[in-house]
């Protein structure tokens, strides 16, 4: 999986490179270049590196609840 990440990180700067690139020489294609990066970028790559990331975690630990918040209160009161 980190591998994958990896990969597709490259693919999108080098997607990104080649966009600016094609905008820089006016090229009509250079804007979808650039989109297309973008939304690999946040509909593939991010849910791929956030699933990556959180596996094997409780999510539970990191969710502020009704105990957590006391906690901190309780903690700013002393």
């Amino acid at each position: 999986m980190k591998r994958i990440l990896r990969i597709l990180l490259i693919l999108i700067l080098l997607d990104f490179g080649v966009g600016f690139y094609l905008l820089n020489q006016e090229h009509p294609f250079g804007n979808k270049v650039v989109g297309i990066g973008v939304l690999v970028f946040a509909c593939v790559l991010l849910p791929l590196f956030l699933y990556h990331r959180y596996k094997g975690k409780k999510l539970k630990d990191y969710a502020l609840d009704k105990e957590k918040m006391d906690q901190i209160i309780n903690n700013l009161n002393s």
